[in-house]
């Protein structure tokens, strides 16, 4: 069993702040714990734009707090993202968050992130992976 906080991870290597400023994330469980997902907290700045492609995994997000445009880049679809909205970006949608007031969230990742993922050129996470566990010698 894992009991840990948010405050827990705070200036922890699972407290990732982005390269480009726009988020910062609490990365409460990585793929090291082998569950097959990953748990995060993320905030998302007011006054920023963000876009982002998992190509690479599902990701499903729940807004707790604050306001955000969610725009599907590929359709053009506008969507408003407030406290209790949840969006599932299931085909691998390529998007813009449009921050209108701090945007807190939590996010499930599959398959799970390692904490060292940052967006890259495209928006895209890299698939990274942990080492396999070595077996326990009976």
């Amino acid at each position: 069993m894992i009991v840990r906080s948010f405050q827990d991870i705070e200036g922890t290597d699972r407290h990732v702040q982005a390269k480009s400023g726009t988020w910062e994330s609490k990365r409460i469980v990585l793929a090291k714990e082998r569950v097959g997902f990953s748990l995060h907290e993320t905030v998302l700045y007011a006054g920023t734009e963000t876009s982002m492609w998992y190509a690479n995994h599902i990701e499903a997000v729940v807004c707790t707090e604050g306001e955000a445009e969610l725009t599907n880049d590929e359709t053009g679809e506008k969507h408003l993202i407030t406290p209790g909205v949840m969006y599932l970006l299931d085909g691998h949608e390529k998007h813009t968050m449009r921050i209108k007031k701090d945007f807190r969230c939590l996010c499930v990742f599959n398959p799970p992130v390692t904490g060292r993922e940052d967006h890259d050129e495209n928006g895209v996470y890299p698939l990274l992976t942990e080492p396999e566990a070595e077996p326990d010698l009976v």
